[in-house]
């Protein structure tokens, strides 16, 4: 390996290891509570090396959030192997909660952490509304697919509400398994049943005919 590829591949580390080391800082202090100082201290670095990767607080949050959607979306594409799109629609549902059982971390910087405003920039050139790299996206599109296929009940023609409905029953699962799971007071069903469980009964709710 030459100086230069070694140069660019210890840029990489340790730029991984900032977004680490914010993702953590992130939970437990919350987007206000972080400083690129408490970033820098964490990993052990000066500021100064921080910026010279991260303009500011906001530009190294929306990175982070920008490789952790790409992840989830890169996640949520094994579905389209799937051609039944009720089959799909459940099996996108297990493939989230599966992204936040592996990645707990990721998945409450995205979504168990308030969030601040911010404007589309330079890194969500095509990928909001891409199926391939958007998550939400991808869910709007199965959702589609399967109204055409007619298989929701006749009064469900909003395809944002169908999707939400189901996104926020998956999310009601994961979420409370990354916060709750380790408290003995409540006896927990293993996290497969209830994910499935969920799963079905949403999408009993929805269509004409359970499948």
């Amino acid at each position: 390996m030459g100086v230069k590829e070694r140069r660019e591949r210890e840029k990489l580390e340790t730029r991984d290891l900032i977004l680490d080391a914010a993702r953590e800082l992130f939970i437990t202090e919350g987007y206000d509570g972080v400083t690129m100082r408490k970033v820098a201290e964490k990993i052990e670095y000066s500021p100064t090396a921080i910026y010279l990767h991260f303009k500011d607080k906001e530009d190294l949050f929306r990175e982070l959030c920008h490789q952790d959607f790409a992840r989830l979306a890169e996640e949520l594409n094994v579905i389209a192997q799937y051609p039944d799109p009720v089959e799909r629609l459940r099996q996108i549902g297990l493939a989230y909660m599966a992204f936040g059982t592996h990645y707990p971390n990721h998945y409450k910087v995205m979504f168990m952490t308030p969030h601040p405003p911010t404007p589309l920039d330079e890194r969500d050139h095509g990928v909001k509304g891409n199926p391939e790299k958007d998550a939400y996206a991808r869910l709007q599109n199965l959702v589609r697919q399967a109204m055409d296929a007619g298989v929701f009940r006749d009064e469900l023609t909003d395809v944002d509400l169908i999707a939400q409905t189901l996104w926020s029953g998956v999310h009601g699962v994961i979420s409370l398994h990354i916060a709750k799971t380790n408290d003995e007071w409540v006896d927990w069903a293993p996290l497969e049943q209830r994910s499935h469980l969920m799963v079905d009964a949403v999408l009993r709710g929805l269509l004409k005919e359970c499948k």
